[in-house]
């Protein structure tokens, strides 16, 4: 299992970022999917998970301002996020699985400052 993101950077409050992350290793279509943050000096926190049907959840701080999507031609699943806080600030995973304890990337910095 391999799982690469990318997207993530410094953004103003308000601001919005997409995050991607590219599968390889399993049968992407088949899975669920989902994202997860580690905030500074926090745990592990479970963002949103989307399913092999395309079926989607978010954790209750997310809903409204975050989206998630699949592209199962590029075994890719993406967050897009708007509206980001400085509590938004954390290092995103993408993770195999349907809460944050699954197989995860390296993580993607998202800071959101002015």
């Amino acid at each position: 299992v391999q799982l690469v993101e990318s997207g993530g950077g410094l953004v103003q409050p308000g601001g919005s970022l997409r995050l991607s992350c590219t599968a390889s290793g399993f049968i992407f279509s088949n899975s669920v999917m989902s994202w997860a943050r580690l905030l500074p000096g926090k745990g592990l926190e479970w963002v949103s998970t989307i399913g092999s049907d395309g079926s989607t959840y978010f954790a209750d701080s997310m809903k409204g301002r975050f989206t998630i999507s699949r592209d199962n031609a590029k075994n890719t699943v993406y967050l897009q996020m708007s509206s980001l806080k400085p509590e938004d600030t954390a290092v995103y995973y993408c993770v195999r699985g349907s809460t944050a304890r699954g197989s995860r990337g390296q993580g993607t910095q998202v800071t959101v400052s002015s």
